[in-house]
């Protein structure tokens, strides 16, 4: 180590040597306080605002006023097939056939409707297994799922349990599997996991669902717009993710959802159905017999709702331009040079149990130092307004965003944290 790999004359030159730095300049970051310009590390929660958000919520906005109903097929961007703009973009991130995706409902919205078509247990294949930390409304959500089959959770949802190191090891999933082998009906997994921010073999999952003979689901909420994708050649029978977290789309944006091309012929009666599901060119004859729209349109309930799309369409444009392979690669640059500067700095006071060989944006801090309260710390830096992210017990989960963090803001948070430390270990 030298002084300057820890200054911030370096953190500037990486900067400067950022071919994404300029996407910066499109994002609302929050005001100053105090004199300190805010550090916002909060990506993996909520991402910012991108300007051409408000653009677009706008230009709905006034062609609303001045075409009424008429807006559906004359406005600028025409409602009727608006979600058909996040199409593209869906779809190059998460690697799949544009016919595989589409924009609609929210997160756990969409985990229903795609379990009612692929959780479908009977008396020997009912149990679904999920992580044990999965996020608590997908767990209410398989919860709810298996008790409206007549099934109870207690003997049916099985949990993938972390080790010691908070890491989700394969192994263990492979021997859950092995346990339940011919009783699974579904694995519903995430790409990312929200609390360590350990990024899982989503590949080798599908591999492993198709060997047992069960379906398989993502949640990829922390994962899209963070990490590569590949969802078409992976093979998952689903996906559902939301857009407020590294889509930058908004709180409650409308989000998405994958269904693999090998399912495009499902019996209608699989699946719910909506009108917005409907064949978009007999829609409205208002017929009572229903005719599939094409591909994973076919999984829409209700038209959707424009003002709260138009930021999602303005965020995947930026991702278009930025491309996934570059930003992946800041990401990775960025989170490394955050665990430098923390093991250079705060060795034996804070560590990171996010596995280096599985990460994404977010790195999970925990604080390990004797007499250092952790819930404090967090509570320092936001005085000192950095903007991060706390989850119970004692993690404070911070993930610099490539398309609109810059490395000066890594070494911003380090010198900050290094306050509220010092500040700590005074009380």
């Amino acid at each position: 180590m030298t002084n300057f790999e820890t200054s911030r004359e370096f953190a500037r030159s990486l900067d400067q040597a950022d071919e994404l730095r300029h996407f910066r300049d499109h994002f609302s970051i929050p005001q100053d306080r105090d004199g300190r310009r805010n550090i916002y590390v909060c990506g993996n929660s909520l991402g910012l605002r991108p300007d051409s958000a408000a653009v677009l919520v706008n230009e709905v906005l006034e062609d609303w006023a001045n075409l009424g109903v008429e807006g559906h097929v004359k406005a600028r961007n025409p409602w009727l097939p608006y979600h058909r703009l996040a199409t593209g973009g869906f779809a190059m991130l998460t690697g799949a056939l544009e016919s595989e995706v589409v924009a609609m409902n929210t997160l756990t919205v969409n985990l229903h409707i795609m379990m009612a078509s692929f959780y479908r247990p009977d008396a020997t294949r009912n149990k679904i297994i999920i992580e044990s930390t999965a996020f608590p409304s997908d767990y209410f959500a398989v919860a709810s799922q298996i008790r409206l089959h007549g099934y109870d959770p207690e003997e049916c949802l099985v949990e993938w349990v972390p080790r010691d190191d908070q890491v989700l090891h394969d192994e263990d999933l492979e021997a859950l599997l092995d346990r339940h082998a011919g009783e699974v009906a579904l694995l519903l997994l995430p790409g990312v996991q929200y609390y360590s921010g350990q990024v899982l073999d989503m590949k080798k999952h599908c591999q492993l669902a198709r060997d047992a003979g069960c379906n398989i689901g993502l949640d990829l909420a922390h994962a899209i717009g963070n990490v590569s994708l590949e969802l078409h050649d992976w093979g998952p029978d689903f996906a559902a993710w939301c857009t407020y977290k590294y889509l930058n789309s908004g709180p409650g944006a409308v989000a998405g959802a994958f269904v693999h091309s090998r399912h495009h012929g499902l019996d209608t009666s699989r699946y719910l159905k909506g009108w917005w599901g409907h064949e978009e060119s007999t829609r409205f004859k208002m017929a009572h017999i229903f005719e599939p729209a094409e591909g994973a349109e076919r999984w829409q309930m209700s038209n959707p709702p424009i003002l709260s799309l138009a930021p999602v369409v303005a965020s995947l444009e930026l991702f278009q331009k930025a491309g996934m392979e570059a930003l992946t690669a800041k990401s990775a640059l960025q989170t490394a040079y955050l665990k430098f500067l923390i093991d250079q700095y705060f060795m034996g006071k804070i560590e990171s149990i996010t596995p280096m060989n599985a990460r994404g944006c977010q790195l999970s801090l925990i604080v390990t130092g004797p007499g250092l309260d952790a819930r404090e710390i967090f509570k320092s830096l936001e005085t000192m307004n950095v903007t991060s992210d706390w989850r119970e017990p004692n993690v404070i989960r911070v993930a610099p965003v490539p398309m609109y963090n810059s490395f000066e803001d890594v070494h911003e948070l380090i010198e900050r944290m290094k306050t509220a430390i010092s500040a700590n270990e005074k009380r």
